[in-house]
């Protein structure tokens, strides 16, 4: 690139983080392999290099730690994870010992990392599958990191020691593949967008992009390679597209879209907001963003988070702190959602060729009374003293709802029961064919908009080689919305709305049209949903 982009260019990616930004450029260099030293070895150095590489993997297993540490109280355990795999990979007792087999070759310590790593990044990439590709990734950055700390290539910004450098200013990150790591480590008030060449929408810096609300656009090539730092440039993460070096009338055209960290909002009439939370701890700030209830709590998340099963008093008391918190406000209690894209070792779960068709969801619970016992009689305790809504995840039919509720009624059944209510997940196509069945016995209902999308078009919404399949915008899925609003009112059934879709502002006038009058996102949505909602409203 001689002098960069000099007038409006605009480019086509892949939306992995929704929201507008608009900022300058800052040029992310991940650090290269280009400068790594490659020298011989032999005798007692052997044993220093070998040296050095534990030390370096104590330093780099204390910082991912660390990081996991700070991503859990910010974010979430789910997100948290994403350091804990990292955490096995530097562990990883194979590629350990390939490390210290090219030492014992007479090889120093960092030619010694980048000889094992790339050979295992190169095979994962060769593998026709995203959720490979999202390894490989995980797999670079832990190189980069044990690197760092063994010759300084420590990954910056390229124009960190010039004049012109945007720190402090509202900018846009742009990187080949963001790490992780930099997602989280950077400050919100000083990153407004995320552009990458590549990483698909489940890769785990677009988790965290969506987690801290960043907007995000990914997949085009070399965009590092063709501009500035301190470019202005837009960043739509609702379409994908970014502008390089846009007009003044283009900059002002979004402006009034443009993603900010929003302030509270208040509750309004025409549609309640309510929040998703993975453990106890996400409360404060459902409250702070005045959510009105809990629509989905995400139990298996308490448990991950732990690290380890919980029996029935620590589940009655974490679900308790949450009903207190929320004050008189409806939470609903979504059963341990198991297998599919959350397998988890905690649960003894098997291992299959297909998870996303295997045991999971309402099967698993079925597949194990043991851990629906606990969970079950916890819930029921709690119902004694305030309402509880339980939710069961990927009900397929009539006949498998009832079989989960007889299960329930029987291992609780020396209980009082309570002010108990018991509602169904429509996410599998079957489930919602039977939608008047199934509500004229349960007692309320939410859409699992992400998994109905994916078994409705049987696209995997981990692969982005099939990501413009995934999409909430063909009429067939909005046709089976419109039903299931339609069974709702026949039934006098509460329905509400919980997966990402929901948070997704694009759709809010048209959920609105549609009935929809509940709807239930992360908290920092709130307030962007509410604005939607009120902007719609005020238009009939």
């Amino acid at each position: 690139m001689a002098g960069g982009i000099v007038s409006e260019t605009r480019f086509s990616g892949l939306a992995i983080s929704p929201g507008m930004a608009v900022g300058h450029a800052c040029l992310f260099r991940q650090g290269s392999s280009d400068r790594i030293p490659d020298y011989q070895v032999s005798g007692d150095a052997r044993d220093r290099e070998k040296g050095r590489l534990r030390r370096a993997a104590e330093i780099v297993g204390e910082h991912l730690e660390a990081l996991r540490k700070v991503v859990a109280a910010r974010l979430g355990p789910a997100e948290a994870e994403i350091f804990k795999a990292q955490e096995m990979i530097l562990k990883d007792p194979a590629l350990d010992a390939r490390i210290l087999e090219t030492v014992d070759d007479g090889h120093n310590a960092e030619w010694a990392v980048v000889h094992a790593f790339e050979a295992y990044e190169k095979r994962l990439r060769e593998v026709d599958s995203a959720y490979m590709n999202e390894r490989a990734s995980d797999l670079a950055e832990v190189k980069r990191r044990l690197l760092d700390v063994l010759c300084d290539t420590n990954p910056s910004f390229q124009c960190a020691s010039e004049p012109k450098c945007q720190r402090g200013m509202p900018r846009v990150v742009v990187t080949e593949e963001l790490a992780p790591s930099l997602a989280i480590e950077l400050k919100p008030d000083e990153i407004r967008g995320i552009v990458t060449a590549r990483g698909g929408i489940t890769s785990h810096a677009a988790i965290l992009a969506r987690a801290l609300g960043i907007p995000a656009v990914s997949g085009i090539s070399h965009i590092h390679e063709l501009i500035r730092c301190g470019t202005e440039v837009i960043v739509n993460g609702d379409t994908g597209e970014v502008v390089v070096q846009p007009t003044k009338r283009s900059v002002a055209a979004v402006e009034p879209a443009v993603r900010v960290f929003a302030a509270p909002t208040e509750p309004l009439d025409g549609l309640r907001v309510m929040a998703n939370i993975g453990v106890a701890s996400d409360v404060t700030e459902a409250r702070a963003m005045k959510a009105e209830g809990i629509g989905l709590y995400r139990t298996e998340l308490e448990v991950v988070a732990s690290g380890r099963l919980l029996g029935e008093e620590e589940q009655l008391a974490r679900y308790a702190d949450v009903l207190r918190a929320m004050d008189g406000a409806p939470v609903h209690f979504r059963l341990l959602d198991i297998g599919g894209d959350k397998p988890s070792p905690l649960f003894d779960h098997p291992r299959e060729e297909n998870p996303s068709l295997g045991l999971r969801g309402s099967r698993f619970l079925l597949a194990r009374p043991d851990l629906l016992r606990t969970q079950a009689r916890a819930l029921t305790r709690l119902a004694a003293k305030r309402e509880v809504h339980v939710m069961y995840p990927l009900v397929i039919d009539l006949e498998q709802f009832r079989r989960l509720r007889r299960l329930f009624d029987e291992v609780t059944a020396d209980l009082p029961k309570g002010r108990l209510r018991h509602g169904v997940m429509f996410e599998v196509p079957s489930a919602c064919l039977e939608a008047r069945e199934l509500l004229a016995e349960a007692e309320f209902a939410s859409i699992g908009t992400n998994d109905l999308v994916q078994y409705l078009f049987a696209v995997d919404r981990n692969n982005e080689r099939v990501a413009e399949d995934y999409t909430f915008d063909r009429p067939v899925f909005w046709r089976i919305l419109e039903d299931l609003v339609r069974a709702a009112k026949e039934t006098g059934r509460p329905l509400s709305i919980c997966g990402e879709m929901a948070a997704d502002t694009r759709y809010t006038p048209r959920l609105l049209e549609l009935g929809i009058q509940t709807v239930s996102v992360s908290a920092r949505h709130i307030p962007g949903v509410r604005r939607a909602a009120k902007e719609t409203l005020a238009t009939r």
